[in-house]
């Protein structure tokens, strides 16, 4: 299935963020209750919006229906270790999930510390759907598809190297003076290699060329087209059974 003028779309929704993010952290700061560092735009939320209205519209394409798409409410499934999890878009059809997706985004100044936290927060999230599934608790024959996508900030921290810790055992070679951009890279593909996602899109954007709607994919296996073509495979399949 072809998807017309995806980079147009991709763009919108690059430029969509950063004038979300912007917006956000101005009110914030006139209201005097800015949070520290860049977290004034993680609080607001809204700023992926835009490529959930993205994802939305190519679900729609597929034959799925609005009403079967859910990415403002009811977003909880359930999970093993806890009793659910909210993820940012479900597509739940005649009662059986198709299709998950997280959504996430990262800028600076703290690349170290939300780069532990989101990997951790990915890999927890599949472990505990995977397992729940396994379990009975989603679905009964339908293997949903669940996809990771993340928008990268592309600034001088976050592509210079970085240097690990090794005081007892050596560390895999490709982490070695990796930036956290490559770790970025790496990680959105372990985890479809691994098979704890059946997709990952891995995209940059720096704050100035996003406001124009710039950005990049630093890897062919991790881009927005092939990530949308498997979720629109997976549905397609599903709704011409009907």
């Amino acid at each position: 299935m072809r998807i017309d003028n995806l980079d147009d779309k991709i763009s919108d929704a690059v430029k969509f963020y950063w004038e979300t993010r912007t917006k956000q952290s101005t009110r914030q700061s006139a209201a005097g209750t800015k949070d520290q560092g860049a977290r004034s735009a993680v609080t607001g939320g809204a700023q992926m919006n835009g490529f959930i209205n993205l994802l939305s519209g190519l679900i729609q394409s597929t034959g799925i229906k609005e009403t079967e798409i859910h990415h403002c409410r009811s977003l909880e499934l359930p999970g093993f270790f806890r009793p659910t999890k909210e993820w940012d878009l479900l597509v739940i059809r005649k009662g059986q999930l198709l299709a998950a997706l997280e959504v996430k985004s990262q800028v600076g100044p703290s690349f170290g510390n939300n780069f532990n936290n989101r990997t951790e927060e990915a890999m927890g999230s599949a472990l505990c759907f995977w397992t729940a599934y396994r379990e009975g608790a989603i679905n009964k024959t339908i293997k949903p598809w669940l996809g990771y996508m993340f928008l990268l900030e592309d600034c001088p921290q976050s592509q210079k190297p970085v240097t690990v810790q090794e005081p007892h055992f050596k560390v895999f070679p490709e982490f070695k003076g990796a930036s956290y951009a490559k770790r970025y890279e790496l990680f959105c593909r372990k985890l479809v290699r691994e098979g704890h996602y059946s997709a990952s899109a891995f995209l940059m954007s720096s704050q100035e060329g996003g406001m124009k709607g710039k950005f990049t994919e630093p890897a062919t296996d991790l881009t927005f087209d092939l990530f949308s073509r498997s979720l629109i495979g997976q549905l397609i399949a599903h709704v011409d059974k009907d």
